[in-house]
This record gives C-alpha cells, structure tokens and sequence, in this order.
C-alpha cells in the first residue's frame, strides 16, 4: 500500500495548499533513527557543537521572511506574531550555544582520596554525559518555538545527543524548511546531516517513540497524546525518560483589596491574555476567582467589553475549531453558568473569544461542573466569583498541576499586609511559576526560567524553557579510582578545558 501523502493545510479556508511529503515507514523511521544514532560523535566537540548551533541560528535568521511566510500560511498566526517568536528561536539557540561553551552544564565534581573521612571517600570524578537520540514531537502552537529548532531541539543538541523530529501535521511545509536550515548549519561544521532527522505521521511517531535506539523524548500537545506517548515510554523493554508537557489550566487569583483597587485593570489585562494568540497558548489563564462583590463587579465589565471588541480568529486547524465549538457550548450548557460575552463559531472558518461565568460554590465539590477545571484550548476563560476566602481555597484545593498561577494583590498586599504571603505559599504546590500581579502568557527565555509542572502540566518536573532545559537529556556518571592517563579531559586534575568545577568541594570558576 502506498504512503499517505503529508499535505500543507490553509487553515484560514480548510484548503490544502501542496503535498509536502509521505508519512514515514516503520522502515524509514528506522534509518532515520539509526543514522542519528551513529553520528552522536560528531557532536562530542563542545567546541564544534555551539558553532553549530550559532550557524542554525545564523541560517534561520538569514531565511526569516521565508520562514514566516510559510508559517503564516500553515498557521494563520500572522507575521507580526511569528517574526517575534523566530526571534526568540534564533535567541535560544544562541544561548544554548554559550551555555555549551561555558561547560558548568557538565556538573564536574572531583573528590581526592581521604582515608580520615567516615566511611573512606575513594577517589571520586563525576560529570554529565549525552543520553543519546532524543525524540521530539513537535508542538502545533508555536511552529518555530516548539517545533523543530524549538527548545527541545536546541537543548537537546547542546546537550551533545542527535534529534529526530516528529514533525507536526498543522505545519509539515515549514518543517521541512526549518530542517534542511539545521541539516546546512550541521554540514558548515563537519557534523552529518543525519544529527537531526524528521519525521511525518502519525504511525511514525508511535514507531519513533518504540525505537530502541531512541534514548529520551520530549513532547509538547495535548493530555491525551502525551499520556499515550508517556506510557509507551515506560513500557518499553527499557523504559526511556520521557518529558511531556501536556495541558495546563493556569489558575487565576484576584484578591478583594486588588479587585477595589484596580479591577477595570485587572479586567482589561486578563481579555488581553486569554486572547492573545487567539488563546492558543498553553499559558492561558483558564480559571480566574474574582471577588463577588462591588470589586469583582467592575473587573467583570471591563472584562466584557474588552472580549466584547476582540476580532474573530482563526485557529490552527479545523479539528481545533470543531473541539473548541463544541467544548464552550458544552460548557455553556451546565446550569448556573452564564456567558456575558458567548464563545463559539465567529465565522464558517473563525472562532469568536469569550468567557463563561460561575459561582465558586458549584466548583469546591466533585460533579458535573468538574468540566470547567478541564482546559479548553482557545480564546475562552471561566470566572469564578466567590464569597469568601474559604471559597477560593477549596476551588484552588480541587485543582490539578499547572504550569502556571497567577494571584493579583492591592498595593497594601504587596507590601506584605494581609494574606498576600499565605497565597502565594497557597499557589506554589500547584504550579511551576507562580506569578504576582501580571499574566502568564509570555514565557520569557532566561536561566531562572522554569516551564513545567505537577502533572498533568508536565511528566516530570523539569522545564522546556530556559538554559536548565539542557539537564533532560543528560545522565550522571562518576568514575571511581581512574588513572589520569585514562580519564576524560573533563575530570583531570590539571582541568585542560578550563571547566567550572567543584574541586574537593571548592567551587572554582
């Protein structure tokens, strides 16, 4: 039977634009697997490997009018949005080319023989080495970001291990484009092309993720798909590390004083979030708990008439469309819950943005309103108005993990009167970020950056952003009593690579 064709969909019409390529054999994502895993060496340079990764970001930058314009097309995200988010792609990888060429990512720890200390220490050298070929399902969101030269990508490689690509069906076009700029960057150094491979299809990806060769994954989508993934990854003959980030609700906390002090702000900030990108970011605020009083009154008004004006947009693919329609309205149907600007089919190919909203009483116990704690992807949020602080906490006490929470306090509140600390301490158990007086959607790429959390948001507790992502695709090994002669350049006494260290527990730079 023949392989089904891969083609590139206008999402702006439903139409397909052009055939890009066929969905990969079990065969073909063998070679494809087995040609990464024998060019891992040409990536044990530290040296070559950042100049590759600068070349990738030189070559991507060199193509961005290219690039956008093919992603625009796939995607509908416009240009302003996208030349942002290549930028940021472009960025990343340079960062994680310095962070290859500082080597403190490498963890060195030596430890000199001391016969006084209880037990004995023998002579001790531990460093971080490669994992191996890591499989990356590309994410549908973010075409540049996430995809793949997206951070799993970039990290991944800085960390010394080939890439295969699950590329994903809403941008297939763009990224074969974006490949072949790596593939160049990669054969600039001497490094084979086969570094990073891609791959098209479903079945591909299921075959990808069984591949004995196939050493860690990194997956970004839904909590159905990367629960598939996930357990797949553990009931392998030899279970691999599998880092998924898979849905995230983001909840939202406003105080009373915050909602009397500036709660048209807060309304107008919170429609710009749940907005942005057409609420397609796995940041949006889903949930937000807002005073019932005089306060919350003027945060929902501004709310409204800010969603009110939002243009209709067009979401990534129709299937999105189709889950999104039929999830607000599903939503919408639950009793008690009002909709004051109605979400749902702005157009026969464009959703229209709105919110739906509840009182916190139907939320702090089990039953049907459990709906509303589940994400709906696209412009939408819930506001849920409570009476009293205990209203808020057993809603917050029923929430699952989250990449992010949010809680917005008065001036007062800030300066450490009332409960803002015990909020704050309230939130942290539920999300990797923990925000103050600001909005999720914006993920900043930067070393204290953490993007990931309790599960369901992620499947381990690393984070995809930032230069610690580096550490998902490393492994710990220590060699015990090693002669000089036969030890790594990394783990001699002399450090030849001028590496960051600790040195008989003497932190040395």
């Amino acid at each position: 039977m023949a392989a089904a064709p891969v083609w590139s969909v206008d999402p702006r019409t439903g139409k397909q634009r052009e055939q890009v390529a066929v969905e990969a054999t079990a065969e073909e994502v063998d070679a494809v697997v087995t040609a990464a895993h024998a060019a891992r060496g040409s990536l044990a340079d530290r040296t070559v490997r950042a100049a590759f990764l600068r070349s990738a970001a030189a070559g991507l930058d060199a193509a961005k009018d290219r690039l956008v314009e093919a992603a625009d097309a796939e995607t509908a995200l416009g240009p302003v949005r996208l030349t942002g988010e290549l930028a940021r792609t472009v960025y990343q990888l340079r960062a994680f080319a310095d962070i290859v060429d500082e080597g403190a990512f490498l963890d060195v720890i030596i430890n000199h023989p001391d016969a006084t200390a209880t037990p004995p220490i023998p002579d001790l050298r531990r460093y971080k080495v490669p994992l191996g070929v890591v499989a990356v399902y590309s994410a549908s969101n973010f075409p540049f970001a996430f995809s793949v030269a997206g951070g799993d990508t970039a990290s991944a490689l800085a960390a010394g291990n080939p890439v295969v690509v699950k590329a994903h069906p809403d941008h297939p076009a763009l990224s074969e484009l974006v490949a072949k700029v790596l593939r160049r960057a990669a054969a600039e150094h001497g490094i084979p092309e086969a570094v990073l491979g891609l791959v098209h299809g479903f079945q591909a990806g299921i075959e990808l993720i069984n591949h004995p060769l196939v050493a860690a994954a990194g997956f970004t989508g839904s909590v159905r798909g990367g629960r598939a993934l996930f357990d797949a990854a553990a009931a392998r003959p030899v279970p691999i590390p599998f880092h998924g980030e898979l849905g995230s609700l983001n909840p939202v906390l406003v105080t009373e004083a915050a909602a009397a002090e500036r709660g048209e702000e807060i309304g107008a900030g919170l429609a710009g979030s749940m907005t942005l990108g057409v609420g397609q970011f796995c940041v949006k605020p889903g949930l937000v708990l807002v005073p019932a009083g005089a306060g919350g009154d003027g945060l929902v008004k501004s709310l409204t008439d800010a969603v009110s004006d939002t243009d209709p947009g067009v979401l990534l693919d129709h299937r999105m469309r189709d889950n999104f329609i039929a999830g607000v309205a599903e939503r919408g149907e639950l009793p008690d819950v009002e909709s004051p600007v109605t979400p749902g089919a702005g157009g026969e190919h464009t959703v229209s943005a709105g919110f739906l909203s509840v009182a916190a009483s139907r939320l702090a116990e089990a039953g049907a309103y459990d709906l509303l704690l589940e994400e709906c992807f696209g412009p939408v949020t819930v506001v849920v108005r409570y009476e009293d602080r205990d209203e808020a906490t057993a809603v917050l006490s029923r929430l699952p993990g989250n990449l992010t929470a949010t809680v917005h306090v008065s001036d007062g509140e800030a300066a450490g009167e009332g409960l803002g600390a015990e909020i704050l301490a309230e939130l942290t158990p539920l999300a990797g970020r923990v925000l103050v007086n600001g909005w999720p959607t914006g993920v900043a790429v930067a070393p204290a950056q953490q993007h990931g959390g309790p599960y369901p948001a992620t499947t381990s507790t690393s984070t995809s952003v930032g230069g610690t992502a580096i550490e998902r695709w490393l492994r710990p090994v220590a060699y015990q009593g090693a002669p000089s002669a036969l030890l790594p350049a990394e783990l001699k006494d002399a450090n030849p690579l001028g590496l960051p260290r600790r040195f008989n527990g003497v932190l040395e730079r």
